[in-house]
């Protein structure tokens, strides 16, 4: 039997939302500090150029108390479609950066449905939605993004990625950079302000442990991006044009990983990764700069 009552997702299908805000110094500024970037060219005062992928700390959805669910995620509707699956992911996104933005400037951020679709997998129904947008400083276009947003359903508990010897992990490709990150709660709580997240799953160890089946606390995808992509930059010394990722299992708090980093030897493209610490791709990425 089907549910005549639940919503049709494909009428979601087009809906847009116009979101304008001020490029505050104040938000970026607490960026700087979380990546420990200081100096003139940190990317905070008035007229600064925003760095890339900075924009994910504004236009942020600010739910009142009484619309957020148990596990921190606002309720379900309104803009992106109400699909009753208990687990939502950030899983990927497309970005082509025309011009930065300029700190100290109001922008308007327009959003489309572009995709909903489902499937069936491993771990039982699946939803996926594209998001569309497309950020403006008066007539400037200033990025275009595509961000992929699945659902799915509880599942069960996810075990702890074993720890490898550094010796144990693949080999990787001729001129490789690595980068070792180690997580803590102060980190992720961290990123969870600055993007107004509040999932329990990146601060909240009881819950993400025995709720939600988790070994530890999960790193987000967006913060493993945006340095894998300031790592890219640094290598390349300067801006990125166009930047794409996709994420592949979880990153937990429980032991350091690795950012991987593999500039082509054209001098445009870098290939990247997130490195669990049992080898495997957490996350993949591609930085094009030409």
């Amino acid at each position: 039997m089907t549910d005549d009552s639940a919503p049709n997702l494909q009428d979601w299908l087009g809906n847009t939302e116009r979101r304008s805000e001020m490029i505050a110094p104040a938000q970026a500024e607490g960026v700087a500090a979380m990546l420990d970037r200081t100096g003139p060219d940190a990317g905070v005062s008035d007229g600064a150029p925003l760095p890339n992928l900075w924009h994910w700390f504004y236009f942020l959805p600010r739910a009142p108390m009484s619309q957020v669910g148990h596990d921190g995620h606002p309720a379900r509707g309104g803009f992106l479609p109400p699909v009753d699956l208990p687990r939502r992911m950030f899983a990927g996104a497309r970005l082509v950066f025309h011009t930065p933005l300029t700190v100290g400037r109001e922008a308007v951020r327009d959003g489309e449905i572009a995709a909903v679709s489902e499937k069936s997998g491993s771990s039982g129904r699946l939803v996926f939605v594209t998001v569309k947008y497309r950020i403006h400083q008066g007539e400037t276009l200033c990025l275009e993004e595509e961000q992929d947003i699945v659902y799915r359903g509880a599942g069960g508990p996810v075990p702890a990625p074993e720890v490898l010897a550094p010796e144990a992990l693949p080999a990787l490709p001729e001129g490789t950079v690595v980068r070792t990150v180690r997580p803590d709660p102060v980190l992720l709580f961290r990123f969870s302000a600055l993007t107004f997240n509040a999932h329990r799953i990146h601060y909240d160890r009881p819950y993400a442990m025995n709720e939600e089946g988790y070994p530890g606390l999960i790193v987000h995808g967006p913060l493993n991006a945006l340095l894998l992509l300031t790592l890219a930059e640094e290598l390349r010394g300067r801006p990125a044009r166009r930047f794409s990722f996709r994420g592949r299992a979880p990153v937990f708090d429980l032991a350091p990983f690795r950012l991987l980093a593999t500039p082509a030897a054209d001098g445009d493209a870098v290939s990247l990764s997130v490195q669990n610490p049992d080898g495997a791709a957490a996350l993949t990425a591609d930085a094009g700069f030409a």
